[in-house]
C-alpha cells in the first residue's frame, strides 16, 4: 500500500518580501504649476516638479484641457497620491521616479 506523507518542515516558507525593505510612496503635499506641471512632496522629504503635459488630451486626461480642472489637483487621503475628482489618479511610484535623482 502506498503511503503519502506531507512534510512541510522539509520546505520552509520563504518570503522574499520579508527580507527586502519596502517603502511606500506617499505624497503629502502638491501644488499645480504652469504648463501642466505639479510640484510634489513625499513623506520622506523628496520633492520636485513633475511635467504632465504629455498626457493632456489623451483618454481620461482630456479633462485636463480645462486648465481650471487641472489646477484642482489634490492629494487623495485614501491612496496618498495625486487625484482629480474621483476619476483621475496617478501612480505615486511613477511620479517619484520622475523626481528621483538619476544614479
Amino acid at each position: 500500500m502506498l503511503e503519502i506523507t506531507k512534510s512541510y518542515k522539509k520546505y520552509p516558507l520563504y518570503n522574499k518580501c520579508r527580507d527586502m525593505e519596502f517603502k511606500r510612496a506617499k505624497i503629502i503635499s502638491c501644488e499645480p504649476r504652469a504648463n501642466y506641471c505639479v510640484w510634489i512632496r513625499f513623506n520622506d522629504g523628496l520633492e520636485g516638479v513633475v511635467d504632465l503635459s504629455h498626457l493632456v488630451g489623451k483618454g481620461v486626461f482630456k479633462a485636463w484641457e480645462s486648465l481650471e480642472f487641472f489646477n484642482q489637483v489634490k492629494v487623495d487621503p485614501k491612496t496618498d497620491t495625486l487625484s482629480w475628482d474621483e476619476d483621475i489618479d496617478l501612480d505615486p511610484y511613477v511620479l517619484r521616479d520622475q523626481i528621483s535623482p538619476k544614479k
